[in-house]
C-alpha cells in the first residue's frame, strides 16, 4: 500500500472517530458506536505504525513497499 492510499484511509478513519465522538458530546452512545469508536482508534493506530514503518525504511534506504500493517495486537501493546 502506497502512501497516499495510508493518509486517505487515516483521513477516513479520523473523519468516522469525530463523528462519533461528537454523537457522544450530545450524552448518548450505544455500545455499538463505543465498540466501532474502539475499533476505529485501533486501526488509526495500526495505518499510522504502517506509515512510521514506510517511513523509517525509506529514511534508511530501504524498500517502504516491505513494511506491512501489524497486528491489533502487536501496535496496542508498544511500550511507550
Amino acid at each position: 500500500m502506497e502512501d497516499p492510499a495510508i493518509h486517505k484511509h487515516i483521513e477516513a478513519l479520523v473523519a468516522e472517530e469525530h463523528r462519533l465522538l461528537e454523537h457522544h458530546e450530545g450524552g448518548v452512545i450505544t455500545d455499538a458506536d463505543r465498540k466501532r469508536l474502539d475499533d476505529v482508534q485501533v486501526q488509526l493506530d495500526r495505518y499510522y505504525d504502517l506509515l512510521r514503518q514506510r517511513r523509517a525504511r525509506r529514511d534508511a534506504g530501504q524498500d517502504p513497499n516491505v513494511a506491512h500493517m501489524r497486528s491489533a495486537d502487536t501496535v496496542e501493546h508498544y511500550e511507550q
